[in-house]
């Protein structure tokens, strides 16, 4: 699949602030600093499309950007560090909860993984909240230009050895680097083989959707963060 357009179209406080429930939505989320405001402009081929910073955890509010007219990236604020209150960080987990559990058009979640550190915490128990309530996600290695590749795939194989102390079957995986693109195009692609079963899937189910009405993105009102 080729990104042949990507523009910003609004942010989101929470489920109730989301656009209609109309084009699949992939979330990209991971720990601070992990590179993903790098990887989401790499995948969009915009150096400024999503914000970088050297400030973890600047991004505090789902930000949706249109990708070809037909499908959204939802960038999420990163966890791990971020400088944030107990209460904004009790809020930010409530939201996430909701949208992550009741988003129906969440596609996938892409989480991100930094590939030059051993295996974290936070990652492994997000992947675990994921697995356990059946949201669809595929975990992307970040920074792999970052260290020599047998230094990376000695991460990432410690990484896979201390998943499989709960999980039966490894999840969909792929390495990426923001600087040289590697893993743009299998990204891409992923992405591309998703929506493809997502428009069919609705059009069996007899939900055609209105293209034209999304562009006005009025929030979804039919959402509850109840």
């Amino acid at each position: 699949m080729e990104v042949k357009s990507a523009v910003f179209k609004m942010s989101a406080a929470g489920l109730k602030e989301c656009p209609k429930a109309i084009f699949p939505e992939y979330a990209f989320i991971g720990r601070s600093n992990v590179g993903k405001s790098s990887l989401i402009n790499m995948l969009c081929k915009k150096k400024e499309l999503a914000r970088t910073s050297s400030t973890p955890g600047k991004t505090v509010s789902m930000n949706y950007f249109m990708v070809n007219d037909n499908w959204f990236i939802v960038d999420l604020p990163g966890y791990g560090f971020a400088k944030r209150s107990k209460e904004q960080r009790h809020a930010w987990s409530n939201a996430l909860s909701n949208y992550l559990q009741k988003r129906e058009v969440l596609a996938c979640v892409f989480v991100l993984v930094d590939s030059r550190i051993e295996p974290q915490l936070n990652d492994l128990s997000f992947i675990n909240f994921l697995g356990q309530h059946a949201i669809p996600f595929c975990i992307v290695f970040t920074k792999l230009d970052k260290l020599k590749p047998e230094a990376a795939e000695k991460n990432i194989a410690l990484f896979c050895e201390t998943l499989l102390l709960d999980w039966e079957q490894l999840p969909d995986m792929i390495r990426t680097s923001s600087l040289d693109q590697t893993g743009k195009k299998e990204l891409l692609n992923y992405i591309g083989r998703i929506n493809d079963q997502f428009w069919k899937a609705r059009k069996e189910a007899g939900i055609t959707g209105k293209i034209k009405q999304a562009n006005q993105l009025q929030p979804d009102t039919s959402n509850s963060d109840d």
